[in-house]
């Protein structure tokens, strides 16, 4: 029920903290699969043939250009093969990291509409140019990432102290609101294309170790009941198995991999 042999998977977002470990975890499930990011992850598509023998195609796609999105999509159905898995895991913190982090009552209008761009935007033209696809064959598995914080919203505390690759750091309300737009994004397409057996799911990561440091790791574990931070590897479970038939009878649905935060 699990396997993914014999079908297409694409990874759009696949450099970056989780992306790898989600395209290796659909590879090893059995699929054939195209990494997509801004550049193109051509050493990971290497890689993955290497490990698990599939055929895999490393792209370069701007998911901020709805048209380009667009042309990649039809130009891998036609060239690779039909895509029966799509994987929205693309995110952006901007240009500049002080600009993202800025205090809410202060930021900066083009930072706000450059993160909504990607998170939301962008995985939206994306799931859409896929996903008509499906719909058409009559059959396929979007499932987008968000994150916990699209479901609740962050405990400033955990905040305090912490930082980020040396510098202060906070979740600002951008992230929030374009996570949250990825759980709406969801229930509408679930609703849009179940009637032709495409389903649409969410996947919201909770805190992952990633550069952080001691206090943030304190802090945030203090805040979850299994006492600690997620590893990269403990998402690749939920993405498979919305992914397969396993969850053949679901749709609309996001999945919280958060260490139980999201219950208290």
């Amino acid at each position: 029920m699990f396997s993914l042999r014999g079908k297409i998977a694409m990874v759009a977002g696949a450099n970056g903290i989780l992306g790898p470990v989600f395209s290796d975890a659909l590879a090893a499930a059995g699929a054939d699969v195209i990494v997509a990011d801004t550049v193109p992850p051509e050493r990971l598509a290497e890689e993955i043939t290497q490990r698990h023998g599939v055929r895999t195609r490393a792209i370069g796609i701007d998911l901020r250009d709805a048209a380009g999105t667009r042309a990649a999509i039809d130009g891998i159905e036609a060239g690779f093969g039909p895509i029966d898995v799509f994987h929205g895991n693309a995110a952006s913190k901007g240009a500049s990291l002080e600009a993202f982090f800025a205090e809410d009552e202060a930021y900066d209008p083009a930072v706000w509409r450059e993160i909504v761009s990607v998170n939301l935007d962008g995985l939206f033209f994306a799931a859409t140019a896929a996903g008509r696809h499906m719909a058409a064959r009559g059959s396929g598995s979007v499932v987008l990432t968000t994150s916990i914080y699209g479901l609740m919203a962050p405990d400033q505390r955990i905040y305090e102290g912490a930082e980020y690759l040396g510098r202060p750091i906070r979740s600002p309300a951008v992230y929030s609101a374009s996570k949250a737009g990825v759980v709406g994004l969801v229930r509408h397409l679930a609703a849009l294309w179940g009637g032709r057996n495409v389903r649409v799911n969410a996947i919201a990561p909770g805190g992952v170790g990633s550069g952080q440091n001691g206090v943030f790791h304190q802090n945030y574990s203090r805040r979850v009941p299994m006492g600690r931070m997620a590893r990269p590897e403990e998402m690749v479970g939920a993405l498979v198995f919305l992914a397969s038939d396993a969850s053949s009878y679901i749709t609309g649905q996001t999945i919280a991999v958060d260490g139980g935060l999201s219950c208290w």
